[in-house]
């Protein structure tokens, strides 16, 4: 049997300017672009969540509801610093890490126990080693698989050990509602609801063929997740086939200067992860998820591989606005991810003028610099002072 650990951080980004902010404990913050730019809210800490700020909500209405917070633009390399020592921390444990983003990861401590201690033992150490290294808090998921483990971290949230035992499954699952289910969101959850299925115990009993009658061949996905059966592996992002990272909305969001803003954070993302691991990838692909649960993915293909920031964001900003469905916006995930890859050892064309080739590599090298070597957000690209970054769920 496997064990699998979720570590997610709570309120990642706020919680750092709280940390580096002592004065400031206990009140409202609010990470993110700037209101007058269009800007998003990146993260907002628990008090500030009672007011109704969230992710990827535009600025100007975070200020609106909370104006007696405290404003912060994100340091999103000071970040990937933390994140980055996050990761050393995972690793002592084990080296089946997967990251999702700066702020979580997958851990497959199967083969730790020995040295380490049951899964609620690795767990435990873990977020004291969190609390006292960097004085962040961490919430932690234990259980057989990954869907599991990602329900159990957020199920006791802020500072939240939750253990699901593998003979305790259903009765750890029956009772949530089944938007706790990936993926289910607004209208899917009403599709339920107007068949009077509230709990994820009801979708349970379902014949699969209700399911994928309601939802496609995404149907069949969800009867095995209302299981609790999910047979992904943890896969350490040296050894992945693609390089991805993809955001759910705590709200659907139907604007497409948001999904815009949002999207070029990801990217940011992905193209750092990339240069990091020495990859190039061909194949960018851009993941839409709508309201009423259906899926679209479109991707593009690049002369030669590519790790550059600059050309993964053109073509990811191009599908997103020129390859879409004609159909209201109202968009419950976006993702964007990168295949296809080559060492980043070999030679590299690109869609850009060789000159224009070399800069954009460049300011790739001394963003990574910085990051690594300072900590700091000094240098960013002019189309990004607007937003800064908005970010929020999961990536392989």
């Amino acid at each position: 049997m496997r064990t699998i650990l979720h570590v997610d951080m709570d309120a990642f980004y706020a919680s750092i300017e709280e940390r580096d902010h002592p004065e400031l404990q206990g009140q409202p913050i609010i990470v993110g672009g700037r209101a007058e730019h269009r800007g998003v809210v990146s993260a907002a800490n628990y008090p500030a969540r009672k007011f109704g700020v969230h992710s990827a909500m535009p600025m100007k209405t975070a200020r609106q509801l909370c104006p007696q917070a405290h404003f912060f633009p994100v340091r999103m390399s000071d970040y990937a610093e933390v994140s980055q020592s996050l990761q050393k921390i995972f690793r002592k444990y084990t080296p089946l890490v997967e990251p999702l983003s700066l702020d979580e990861a997958f851990l497959d401590v199967s083969g730790s126990q020995l040295l380490f201690g049951n899964g609620r033992e690795i767990a435990a150490s873990i977020k004291q080693e969190v609390r006292h290294s960097l004085q962040l808090i961490a919430s932690v998921g234990v259980a057989p698989n990954k869907f599991l483990a990602k329900i159990a971290s957020d199920a006791d949230k802020p500072d939240g050990l939750v253990v699901v035992e593998p003979d305790k499954i259903q009765e750890f699952l029956d009772p949530l509602p089944v938007s706790r289910v990936w993926g289910i969101g607004k209208m899917a959850t009403q599709r339920f609801n107007r068949l009077g299925i509230q709990t994820i115990s009801q979708v349970r009993v379902l014949e699969p063929k209700i399911l994928t009658e309601l939802f496609g061949e995404q149907g069949l996905h969800l009867w095995n997740l209302s299981q609790g059966l999910d047979e992904r592996a943890v896969i350490p992002e040296r050894q992945a086939k693609s390089i991805s990272r993809e955001t759910t909305f705590s709200s659907d969001v139907n604007d497409l200067e948001i999904l815009r803003i949002i999207l070029m954070d990801l990217v940011e993302d992905v193209s750092r992860r990339l240069r990091k691991n020495k990859l190039r990838g061909k194949t960018i692909q851009l993941k839409i998820r709508y309201d009423d649960f259906s899926t679209f993915t479109r991707s593009t293909t690049v002369s030669q591989p590519t790790d550059l920031t600059r050309e993964i964001e053109q073509s990811a900003l191009l599908m997103l606005d020129q390859k879409l469905p004609e159909r209201p916006l109202s968009i419950r995930l976006i993702g964007v991810g990168v295949t296809g890859f080559q060492s980043g050892s070999q030679h590299q064309k690109s869609l850009f003028d060789e000159e224009d080739q070399q800069k954009y590599s460049r300011l790739d090298q001394v963003k990574d610099q910085i990051a690594s070597r300072f900590g700091s957000n000094s240098i960013i690209r002019g189309n990004r002072v607007a937003s800064d970054d908005a970010q929020e769920e999961t990536s392989s």
